[in-house]
């Protein structure tokens, strides 16, 4: 417990904090009950809500006790945007995406032995309540006037204007703090940077109405390079549920982090000391084509969402398409399971073909890796074209010569699947009907 603190402000996850005196003390002197909530917006959380989990988790293995807040009532409402209203989800699909978003936090923590975590659910305490009682219990806390000044209200009321539902949201979510603080004993709310009037809102509730001191601990928002957000690609939110996106996929967006950014990923999502992730950033400067960091940064935070053995496939797959094993023949490939080859496929230009009588030049063309039938047939004659890790020797091949051929044969994998290559990185798939 004596360190937790400043592990937290060397892995740079304290943006703001409440008196930080006072709760460097308390996380020392602990166990503290802290929590860290979830609004079911969507069926899955993404990778920007793994920095609250992750730091949960440092929290618990440090000693503390966490609660875990998937909101199914301030689910129904929606925290407000600074772009435009939310749209409102049917109640049964809030309730259907809490359970999936419990049981995609679960495996983080541990909810046995001396800091045990708890799952709690805000419809709880918020569902029995009356409009009246929140009112007069709640809502008599607080000023319009500050409430007017929250960040998102303000660009919300300078651009569409907002509707009392997400205006309100604050009353809500201040008074989960002080259930909890009532319930559990919580003395701490964790959160993302972007939710630091919500969480002192709630402190000041809790002093308010019933005269305790609690704790706030936000953490920052994690941007890319060039300040875009973090978690976002051009396919749209990296997810945490493999069929939203695939675990191939998922390693793929951690190889691909800047050279510039990878420590400080390594920092907020990995688990590794600081001498190793110290050790690997210097590798990243010093050595950035080896991507040595960007390799251990996407097998643990796989392996951490998807599993050991998953993360493993996928990093083999990466490898038998884009890496080491590229020039290794059709086994590299052959080796992948069709689940991994499938979701590392998807990530590719593909062309449909109803039959192997197709010429290999047209699906280079077609796939884009040639900008004509003529240019794919000079990369072929040239020897750089590939078809499931074989090279294509004639540029008047069909798919049917080359996965049959008696010399160096390359059958479709999995019966219906085709990589093409040309050079050593540019890929595309060929999606066939299932071979019998």
């Amino acid at each position: 417990m004596s360190d937790v603190w400043d592990d937290l402000q060397w892995r740079g996850l304290v943006a703001h904090s409440t008196d930080e005196a006072a709760l460097r003390e308390a996380l020392q002197t602990g166990p503290l009950t802290y929590y860290v909530g979830f609004d079911p917006t969507a069926a899955s959380l993404h990778v920007g809500h793994l920095v609250q989990v992750l730091t949960a988790r440092r929290l618990q293995l440090a000693g503390h006790r966490p609660l875990v807040l998937v909101g199914g009532a301030t689910g129904l409402v929606g925290d407000p945007r600074p772009s435009a209203e939310r749209a409102m989800n049917d109640p049964a699909t809030v309730a259907g995406w809490v359970g999936r978003l419990q049981a995609q936090i679960a495996p983080f923590l541990d909810f046995t032995g001396a800091a045990a975590a708890t799952m709690v659910n805000n419809l709880d305490w918020t569902a029995p309540m009356s409009a009246i009682e929140l009112l007069r219990d709640v809502g008599k806390h607080f000023s319009v006037n500050r409430m007017l000044d929250r960040e998102a209200v303000a660009k919300r009321l300078a651009s569409t204007g907002i509707s009392f539902t997400e205006f309100a949201y604050v009353l809500l979510q201040s008074n989960d703090y002080l259930q909890l603080q009532r319930r559990h004993g919580c003395a701490l709310q964790l959160g993302g940077s972007d939710q630091w009037g919500n969480i002192t809102a709630g402190c000041e509730l809790v002093r308010r109405v019933d005269g305790v001191t609690v704790h706030a601990l936000a953490t920052p928002l994690l941007t890319k390079a060039d300040g875009t957000k973090f978690g976002k690609t051009e396919s749209g939110a990296v997810w945490l549920d493999a069929e939203l996106t695939s675990p191939y996929a998922f390693y793929q967006f951690w190889l691909n982090a800047e050279d510039s950014q990878v420590e400080g990923y390594l920092k907020a999502f990995s688990f590794r000391g600081r001498e190793e992730i110290s050790e690997l950033g210097r590798q990243a400067r010093e050595a950035p084509k080896a991507r040595a960091a960007q390799r251990a940064l996407a097998h643990e935070v796989t392996a951490l969402v998807h599993g050991d053995q998953v993360a493993r496939a996928v990093q083999e797959a990466s490898a038998a398409l884009f890496g080491a094993s590229a020039g290794s023949g059709y086994a590299a490939l052959a080796g992948i399971d069709e689940a991994t080859l499938a979701g590392a496929l998807a990530e590719l230009p593909t062309a449909s073909a109803d039959s192997l009588d197709v010429p290999v030049a047209q699906l280079l063309a077609e796939t884009g890796l040639a900008p004509s039938r003529s240019a794919a047939r000079r990369t072929i004659a040239e020897g750089g074209a590939y078809v499931n890790n074989v090279k294509v020797s004639d540029p008047e091949a069909s798919l049917a010569d080359v996965v049959s051929d008696p010399q160096a044969p390359a059958p479709l994998l999995h019966g219906r699947h085709a990589v093409l290559r040309r050079g050593r990185k540019s890929l595309a798939a060929v999606a066939l009907p299932l071979q019998q």
